[in-house]
């Protein structure tokens, strides 16, 4: 794999320095020995609210240090805790007279470190508290649970109430309260990839893994690959089951691991919502990556039972711009405004036109597949889908077409596409039968309709014969139908154009102006292909 980086060595400084570019936060000038990220308007007159841990979990810890959340983060290695005296570090730069309170997650390393300093700043007069996050129940209630993104519950509700002033024993005992009201699951299709070394997997194209730390480490169960609505319903089955009160409202946190893209996130959100759990939660934080394992393809879901207090901190209004809260709600309706109908006119009989359109629209659908292959040549590879829908929707309303009227079977066409079809070739192929039609019904002749509805077509377009566009095939097949020629021989001029779109390799409008020669040289233009294989489908039948 590829990454975005300089030396393997120098990533988690690198990504600090970006990272200090918000005005608000600054670092200790012993970094980067002692990687410390604090508020630069800190004056220690409060509580300072203190957490960290190995990096890789971004923007865990760091980028939620700011008013109303941390004082202060100490940044380790990627998945490596942070060094016993860069933890003292942060302690006696951001601790007052109030004290500090450290959030550790539970991990040996965090434990170890975190504690020992804590215990250094004790001896040194400071007043110190910790608390553990253990909000993994992936393990089970027998075994010590793992810190995972419900750490950040913790976070904002301790730097919210340091920030109203509150004593060090008060935010404590509430943090703790937290953290036994909190739980959470992750599920990852993936594992990590660790920046800069080799890539491997344990896991095979058909399993993902469910109950899964934040450090690449596997999960509790390896499971068979499936649909969303089932992985997530499977995860959630087994959060709902150590819920710590089942009738209560609960906040959520919807975690990226790193590399879910934002639209399956928006899916796995609607998966959620299809859970008995959705019922019970009023906000979600995210969907975004909050505390990730660098690049993992997962997600993990954090619950956090609310009391008034907790509900109170949890929605106070906090700096970092990686904390986001919003009501968790079903999704709400709004009248739609009333469209005019797509097929105004009243249905009529003609077999001729009923067959033409019938065998015209089959042939769409069953070169779905090859032109969206000749398209993924020269484009984005959906052309054969777009052509495919309109010839689905034709087939479902052919009964319904005023199909012995030339110029309303032209305008119904144009609605259709407009309301059906995707893409630029649908909006433009629906221009085209619109000003067709409407030439139509003044003027009935369908060559010289077709004509004008295709200069409409560049008008709007901007693409003329030559461009390398299904223009070089409708231009010469409408010309020679002005001309009254068979359809034979409009076919043949339909396909000369869309053969002679092989040779076009250098144009200088459309998506192949973007492209190579190498790329384009003997490719038809694939609208162009679809254009001829219709005309020939046409003449086939006379």
């Amino acid at each position: 794999m590829k990454f975005f980086i300089n030396e393997t060595d120098q990533i988690v400084n690198e990504a600090i320095e970006g990272l200090l570019t918000n005005p608000k936060l600054a670092r200790l000038d012993s970094f980067p020995e002692v990687r410390v990220v604090i508020r630069k308007d800190w004056d220690k007159s409060k509580v300072a609210v203190i957490s960290g841990g190995g990096s890789g979990h971004e923007p865990a810890h760091a980028g939620f240090v700011g008013k109303g959340m941390l004082t202060a983060a100490v940044c380790g290695d990627i998945f490596a805790s942070p060094t016993v005296d860069a933890v003292l570090s942060a302690i006696l730069a951001a601790t007052g007279p109030k004290g500090c309170l450290l959030i550790i997650k539970n991990y040996t390393g965090d434990r170890l470190n975190f504690g020992l300093a804590a215990e250094q700043a004790r001896a040194l007069g400071y007043e110190v508290k910790t608390v553990t996050v253990d909000d993994d129940i992936a393990l089970g209630k027998d075994v010590k649970k793992r810190g995972l993104a419900g750490t950040l519950f913790v976070h904002k509700i301790a730097g919210q109430l340091a920030e109203e002033g509150k004593s060090l024993e008060e935010i404590a005992a509430i943090a703790q309260q937290v953290i036994d009201k909190t739980a959470s699951i992750g599920l990852s299709l993936t594992e990590c990839q660790h920046l800069g070394q080799e890539t491997s997997s344990r896991l095979n194209d058909d399993q993902v893994e469910l109950g899964l730390g934040i450090h690449g480490e596997p999960g509790i169960e390896v499971i068979p690959y499936a649909k969303a609505d089932q992985l997530m319903a499977l995860a959630m089955e087994k959060l709902e089951a150590n819920l710590p009160d089942i009738h209560g409202r609960y906040a959520m946190i919807f975690n990226n691991m790193g590399s879910v893209s934002p639209i399956e996130m928006s899916l796995l959100v609607n998966a959620f919502r299809k859970t008995k759990l959705a019922a019970k939660i009023d906000y979600m934080i995210g969907p975004a990556a909050l505390m990730s394992s660098i690049n993992m393809s997962g997600f993990s879901v954090s619950v956090l039972l609310l009391s008034p207090e907790i509900e109170k901190a949890l929605l106070a209004e906090a700096e970092p711009n990686a904390w986001q809260v919003q009501a968790f709600k079903k999704p709400a309706e709004v009248s739609s405004p009333k469209l005019p109908e797509t097929i105004p006119y009243e249905a009529s009989a003609n077999d001729q036109v009923y067959q033409l359109i019938n065998e015209v629209a089959q042939l769409l659908v069953s070169i779905e597949k090859e032109i969206n292959g000749l398209d993924a040549k020269v484009g984005d590879g959906d052309a054969g889908s777009t052509f495919a829908l309109t010839g689905r929707r034709l087939l479902t309303v052919i009964d319904r077409l005023p199909l012995n009227d030339t110029g309303k079977l032209l305008l119904s066409i144009g609605r259709i596409l407009a309301r059906e079809a995707g893409g630029s070739s649908g909006v433009l192929l629906s221009i085209l039968f619109t000003a067709a039609g409407t030439a139509y019904t003044k003027s009935p002749e369908l060559g010289k309709s077709l004509l004008e509805g295709l200069q409409k077509v560049k008008d709007y377009g901007g693409a003329q014969t030559g461009d390398r566009t299904m223009i070089d095939a409708l231009q010469p097949a409408f010309e020679s139908l002005a001309n009254g020629e068979t359809a034979s021989l409009v076919a043949q001029h339909a396909r000369q154009g869309a053969e002679h779109t092989k040779t076009i390799i250098n144009t200088k409008f459309g998506r192949s102006s973007y492209l190579s020669e190498e790329v384009l040289r003997n490719v038809p233009d694939p609208g162009a292909e679809v254009i001829a294989r219709v005309f020939e489908k046409i003449a086939s039948l006379n």
